[in-house]
């Protein structure tokens, strides 16, 4: 293993980077640096060459020429066996560089700031880093390349325990990972300047994704698919990827996919809200002005179907909350894992008692309407802006001869904003602002009021229903309206829609269209 003799140290990161210097020195490796770095690494007493001194080029242009110099450049990339390269830098006086400490300018975090405009996006391009990285990363044989804070603790334990060098095995990671930085630091920056010419509505012509992979998971849908869990690199508004575990087992796969269901359903939602998500589908959905309350009407929809469900709250939890969710807890409701925005200190030492329940804080509120939808197909991924379109009572035609009360219509608001959160083909039975049946995913429609109706009971006397598509035939009206539902909402649209409308009049039920469709495949 080759001796690391001479390093270059030039990082935007100045986390650890002392105790890393003392180190080399310590290994009698003599370090070239730059800028800040050079000035903080004095003043910490380490003995460095500034890379002016050593190339007899100032630094210029406001630093944005540093490193960029053949005496550098040459000593990064010159490999050690080749007897050409190696006169060749002796006749240029290019000493040989074992090791380079680079990061870049934050681009990423700089662009991400609301206040940033196009000039300090453009002075955080890093010019000299990338180069020094790459150069150092295609020459990993005999040189290291370090480019996160991460890799000084293991780097600094092999050079100890190897008298001042690391083995090639080592060299090859660092390598790998620094190409797939300077490629991540490439995309983040033709991201940010395309997104400048960008309208709303438009969809990139070369969509580049970027994750960085947060935990490898147990396993994923079933025991035996092996799964991982990555996330953007810049946190969104709000959202299950990026929330704080507070407490609980780690997170498995079907946990995260109902954990983004549920607080994506909450976060559309003004008023106080909880939801109760199994397989992806919300078992109850509730508004009330007290939370607590909110909660107990969406676990009433469906008690059965709510047992080891996953809990999502769209305002902090206060202890009057948490005491009534340990309640229904001790008395057998069975509850997986609980995310909303955050917890009172109280309210968290209640819901910990369980100490398998995962508990997880998103932190703020509201939703980022910038953030695009994206499911995946093999071979190919297909994107879309969220569904948050909505109606108001305004916006409602009524079509029945019946005209729906203002009770009616405020639950019938409640009902097709809730039913858009189901899979489709989609029925929703409300009473007010709770969920009392829903019927989910079927291939047809009247199998889903059926589904619905059965969950609901005696409730779906006088209850209101939502219908995430038109109806085909009248048949899925006539089932409610023998149930005894008072309303219904639905897009409308269907050639059928006659012979609906004059079922809907036959039992006296008010009938709304919206003029819009909520499926959700």
């Amino acid at each position: 293993m080759k001796k690391i003799n001479r390093a270059l140290i030039s990082v935007f990161d100045k986390n650890s980077v002392v105790d890393l210097a003392k180190l080399l020195v310590e290994m009698e490796v003599k370090i070239l640096s730059t800028g800040g770095t050079a000035k903080l690494l004095r003043q910490a007493g380490i003995d460095i060459d500034d890379v002016s001194d050593y190339t007899a080029f100032p630094e210029m242009l406001d630093g944005r020429v540093k490193t960029l110099h053949p005496r550098v450049h040459g000593g990064v990339l010159a490999v050690r066996d080749n007897p050409e390269h190696m006169a060749q830098a002796a006749e240029n006086a290019v000493e040989m560089i074992d090791l380079v400490v680079s990061n870049l300018y934050p681009f990423e975090a700089t662009v991400a700031r609301p206040d940033v405009d196009l000039a300090d996006a453009i002075e955080n391009i890093d010019i000299g880093g990338p180069a020094m990285i790459r150069a150092a990363a295609k020459n990993y044989r005999d040189v290291v390349v370090l480019t996160s804070v991460d890799q000084y603790t293991h780097f600094m334990a092999e050079m100890e325990v190897n008298k001042g060098t690391v083995s090639e095995t080592t060299r090859f990671s660092l390598a790998k990972a620094a190409f797939a930085h300077t490629a991540n630091y490439d995309r983040a920056i033709s991201g940010y300047l395309a997104s400048l010419d960008t309208k709303p509505d438009d969809f990139p012509t070369t969509l580049d994704l970027r994750y960085h992979r947060v935990q490898q998971l147990r396993y994923g849908e079933n025991p035996h698919q092996s799964a991982a869990f990555y996330r953007t690199s810049v946190q969104p508004k709000p959202c299950a990827a990026w929330a704080e575990q507070l407490n609980g087992q780690p997170l498995s796969y079907n946990n995260l996919l109902d954990l983004e269901a549920a607080i994506e359903i909450v976060k559309d939602f003004s008023d106080p809200t909880c939801t109760l998500i199994k397989h992806n589908n919300p078992c109850g959905i509730a508004t009330n002005t007290d939370l607590g309350q909110a909660f107990l009407q969406a676990l009433d929809c469906d008690r059965t179907s709510a047992f080891g469900s996953i809990v999502g709250f769209n305002r902090q939890v206060d202890l009057s909350t948490a005491d009534i969710v340990r309640n229904e807890a001790r008395s057998g409701i069975k509850i997986e894992a609980i995310i909303a925005p955050s917890y009172t200190d109280k309210a968290l030492k209640t819901l910990s008692r369980v100490k398998t329940r995962r508990i997880l804080a998103t932190g703020g509120s509201g939703i980022d309407r910038s953030v695009k939808q994206m499911r995946h197909l093999t071979g190919g991924v297909l994107i879309q802006d969220h569904d948050l379109a909505d109606v108001s009572a305004a916006d409602l035609q009524f079509v029945s001869l019946r005209p729906a009360t203002e009770a009616e219509i405020q639950s019938l608001l409640f009902a097709w904003k809730a039913c858009k959160q189901v899979k489709s083909n989609a029925i929703l039975l409300a009473a007010g602002t709770q969920t009392v049946g829903i019927g989910a995913g079927q291939m047809s429609r009247v199998d889903a009021v059926i589904i619905a109706i059965r969950k609901a009971g005696e409730r779906a006397n006088r209850a209101v229903l939502a219908s995430d598509a038109y109806f085909p035939f009248p048949d899925g009206v006539e089932t409610a309206g023998q149930a005894g539902v008072s309303a219904v909402i639905q897009p409308g649209g269907s050639v059928n829609d006659a012979p609906v409308i004059e079922m809907a009049n036959r039992y006296n039920m008010a009938m709304a269209f919206t003029g819009m469709r909520h499926f959700k495949h």
